[in-house]
């Protein structure tokens, strides 16, 4: 064993080896890393997300089991009777194995976890039932903004996938992307959104994702779905700016547009403020329409942003997202 006198000269000597390589490695130069290499995309894409849990998008009128047990719009039900909630087929199978009796809830609302206790009614038909709408997924068109040939990760919309009946961001358990094709246009109109309509194969997987935020959802694959060459992420300035955008069949063009203003500390993905001043897209679009969200925006050789959201009372203007909050909320990938 060590005595008191040498473990004080064992730590004096280690400290100062410590400190030696301290300074050693301080003298070296150290390289800045440089701008993040991403390929900009533009193609629509097919995307299916299955929900952890159900949402409740609906409540029925009346006084039903689900109003009296405390049941809310855009609560999301993750167990019944203490099996974990993983579809609507087998949540409504939950409630006719109860026969009526009470079963408590576990319920996500608003990032907390709430228990409630429902007694299942049984409707005409003899089915068990608690006078809730539910939803256990969601599947649409958008665009692909980028895909990062250093780690496979690609980001998409440039905000998430929302409910369609209460707006709140769909729980995420799984997804995927989908080749997709756009077969026709709904020009956007003044108080009327347009929207690009595509055919995507629901079994055509193209890769798995791995999140859906704010700013956009994110997934893997093993190579990008455009032919394009990597190019630096970059910081958006008012001004001249061009979108990729894939508005008929399987083409992706460039599309002239000016970023009016660049704002800062927001977090819904409207960093951006633009105007659509290509008269091709104009004739084609009317503007910005549903399914562009994730149009990648390029400025001076560099990938900034991406198309979010069009103006309701005017569609030639509408919002993007900084591209660094999408490499933000992307994180490193799925662990």
């Amino acid at each position: 064993m060590y005595g008191p006198s040498k473990i004080a000269k064992r730590a004096l000597g280690t400290g100062a080896a410590l400190a030696l390589a301290f300074l050693l490695c301080a003298a070296m130069p150290v390289e800045a890393a440089g701008p993040r290499m991403l390929v900009p995309v533009g193609h629509t894409v097919g995307i299916k997300l299955f929900s952890r849990g159900v949402v409740v998008v609906k409540l029925t009128e009346g006084g039903t089991p689900a109003r009296e047990c405390g049941l809310r719009t855009g609560d999301v039900i993750v167990e019944c009777g203490g099996s974990a909630v993983t579809s609507t087929e087998q949540f409504q199978s939950l409630l006719q194995k109860s026969g009526g009796s009470a079963a408590d809830l576990q319920i996500n609302r608003n990032g907390n976890q709430v228990t409630l206790s429902v007694e299942p009614a049984q409707n005409e038909q003899g089915v068990y039932c608690i006078g809730a709408w539910i939803r256990d997924s969601m599947a649409g068109i958008g665009t692909m903004t980028y895909y990062d040939p250093a780690t496979g990760v690609f980001g998409a919309l440039g905000h998430g996938v929302t409910d369609t009946d209460t707006a709140l961001l769909m729980p995420f358990s799984n997804g995927s992307i989908l080749p997709s094709t756009v077969k026709a246009v709904k020009r956007g109109e003044v108080g009327s959104a347009g929207e690009l309509r595509g055919d995507f194969d629901l079994t055509g997987d193209l890769g798995p994702l791995y999140a859906n935020t704010a700013s956009g959802i994110f997934g893997t694959m093993e190579e990008p779905i455009a032919e394009a060459e990597a190019i630096p992420a970059g910081t958006a300035l008012p001004g001249p700016a061009v979108i990729l955008a894939n508005v008929r069949g399987d083409e992706v063009e460039e599309y002239e547009i000016e970023i009016l203003k660049v704002v800062s500390g927001t977090a819904d993905g409207r960093d951006l403020v633009l105007s659509v001043k290509d008269p091709a897209l104009l004739e084609v679009t009317g503007g910005i329409v549903q399914g562009m969200s994730g149009s990648p925006i390029l400025q001076n050789g560099q990938i900034v942003g991406a198309v979010t959201h069009v103006l309701l009372n005017d569609p030639t203007k509408g919002y993007g997202i900084l591209i660094d909050h999408m490499l933000e909320a992307a994180g490193n990938g799925a662990s």
